[in-house]
């Protein structure tokens, strides 16, 4: 695929009729990691729940594949399967850490290969943790179960919200680290919204910034930060706008 994965064209959504997202235009690039980065409040999760259809836009052109994505009835069944979100706060079920891991797959009537679970959660450092129940887990150790459930199900698109927020540094590092890997090795796109804009310079090609649901800048990450284009750019980089 040699055009965007996602384009955005005058998307807007609003909330209790306010605009929360107002997109003149965005371009997602295939196999690329894109930074959303911007103060609490700007619109970012909101607009990574339009990039995995979980909220229909209000105004605008949405477009997945080059194709535009009708609302209502929204994407297909194969569209919606083809993007998976891990949320800042994991939702895991009442299982064993390699149940939760499973539980997509099975949904999916697809069969899981064990050698691949279990190369999945060395990788994630949960090998040793298999067989426990998710309630037992720590708050880091539930982030990377939510990881590999949905690593597991190869998405085309990785949608990530806040993936480390409130994690430890050791956590911080393995999440990272799959990260890299889903993108360098599987060629995944991937959305992530962080606040942390040291991650976002360690794993993004580019970076973008949303103010009150607009983006003021998309750049290749470096360029973002070393010689940003617009003064809100700037300030925000330099900490003069509080994230």
């Amino acid at each position: 695929m040699t055009g965007p994965l996602y384009e955005l064209n005058g998307v807007t959504k609003q909330y209790r009729q306010r605009t929360v997202v107002d997109i003149e235009h965005l371009a997602v690039m295939p196999g690329e990691v894109l930074a959303l980065v911007g103060p609490s409040g700007a619109g970012k999760s909101t607009l990574l729940r339009l990039l995995n259809f979980l909220e229909a836009p209000d105004s605008g052109d949405l477009r997945y594949r080059g194709a535009s994505v009708p609302y209502p009835p929204g994407p297909s069944l194969a569209v919606r399967r083809e993007v998976t979100t891990v949320f800042q706060r994991p939702v895991l079920l009442s299982r064993s850490v390699m149940e939760n891991v499973v539980y997509g797959l099975r949904l999916r009537g697809e069969r899981n290969s064990t050698p691949t679970m279990v190369r999945l959660l060395d990788d994630l450092g949960l090998d040793h943790l298999a067989d426990a129940p998710a309630h037992v887990l720590s708050g880091g150790e539930m982030q990377r179960v939510a990881l590999a459930r949905a690593l597991v199900l190869k998405p085309r698109a990785l949608l990530l919200d806040e993936p480390t927020a409130n994690l430890d540094p050791a956590n911080i590092a393995i999440i990272e680290r799959m990260i890299r890997v889903e993108n360098e090795v599987r060629g995944t796109t991937i959305v992530i919204v962080t606040h942390n804009v040291f991650q976002a310079r360690r794993l993004a090609h580019r970076t973008a910034l949303l103010l009150e649901g607009q983006l003021v800048e998309v750049a290749p990450t470096e360029r973002f930060f070393q010689h940003p284009s617009d003064p809100r750019t700037t300030a925000f980089v330099t900490g003069e706008i509080l994230y």
